[in-house]
């Protein structure tokens, strides 16, 4: 059955002058407005729409594709502040409410928010919230150390950044951890670095263990195998740079160049780093 607030693949079942009229089955009848039209579409022809309330409150369609659907997190643009909350920009024609009870703190225009979108049980209107905490740390957790997962920043605070993990969980990723800049809203792939006994969650942005140091090292090789043989890299290299060429922190780098250095693969030099003479 097709739902508010997500994709849905739609039956045409006939043309007009306003656009292609679809069947949402218990939905009953959905207007595609003619702007949005394909050019080559036929009746009977299953179309790929998204399915939202215009602003007369109607039962409407789109293949626009919003910033994020119903029951998922996405951190998005106050517009405007009215008198019933503020709304969103979430790359639809209408914009999107966060009502005032759904609101932590007063959301400021120009601002940009970590959201989770819902569908109104009562109004059957979409709408974003705040409060995201009623939806996440459900369920006990099952994550193995090592294991991949993908996060959402959230929020920098004293200890380091707070993400959302699978969008099921909660976690924190400790400043000693965050080797490089991250924003609030930008997705990332992480790790889980520790599952604690009061139920947090350790994350890392890459695979805790020496596993991360043995692959590391084969890229160093490659790297300066690509540059002739040697590479201005040092203790006093910026971390930036050194995540820019392995995508790791300064920390992992130095303990692989540590492994290549004691297994004579490499030599270092005033200027950098390179390959021994075999």
């Amino acid at each position: 059955m097709p739902k508010i607030g997500t994709q849905n693949k739609l039956r045409i079942m006939r043309k007009t002058d306003h656009g292609l009229f679809l069947d949402g089955e218990d939905l009953g009848d959905i207007l595609l407005p003619k702007r949005y039209v394909p050019k080559t579409v036929n009746v009977d022809d299953e179309i790929e729409v998204f399915i939202f309330r215009d602003s007369e409150d109607r039962l409407c369609s789109t293949t626009q594709t919003p910033y994020a659907e119903v029951d998922q997190f996405a951190c998005l643009k106050v517009v405007s502040n009215t008198p019933v909350g503020s709304f969103l920009d979430w790359g639809m024609p209408k914009d999107l409410l966060v009502p005032f009870r759904e609101q932590k703190i007063k959301m400021r225009e120009g601002e940009f928010y970590v959201v989770r979108v819902y569908l109104d049980r009562v109004s059957k209107r979409l709408a974003a919230t705040c409060k995201l905490d009623k939806f996440l740390d459900l369920t006990e957790p099952t994550y193995q150390e090592g294991d991949a997962v993908e996060l959402m920043i959230c929020a920098k605070t004293d200890l380091g950044f707070k993400a959302i993990i699978n969008d099921s969980h909660w976690g924190m990723i400790f400043h000693n951890e965050a080797f490089r800049p991250l924003k609030r809203g930008e997705k990332v792939e992480g790790f889980i670095k520790q599952s604690r006994a009061d139920g947090k969650i350790d994350l890392c942005l890459q695979k805790p263990g020496y596993e991360k140091v043995t692959k590391l090292t084969d890229r160093i090789v490659q790297h300066l195998q690509a540059n002739g043989g040697s590479a201005p890299l040092t203790n006093k290299t910026d971390p930036e740079i050194i995540y820019d060429l392995f995508d790791v922190s300064k920390k992992t780098y130095k303990q692989a160049v540590g492994a290549l250095y004691k297994k004579r693969i490499i030599e270092l030099f005033d200027g950098g780093i390179r390959l021994t003479k075999k």
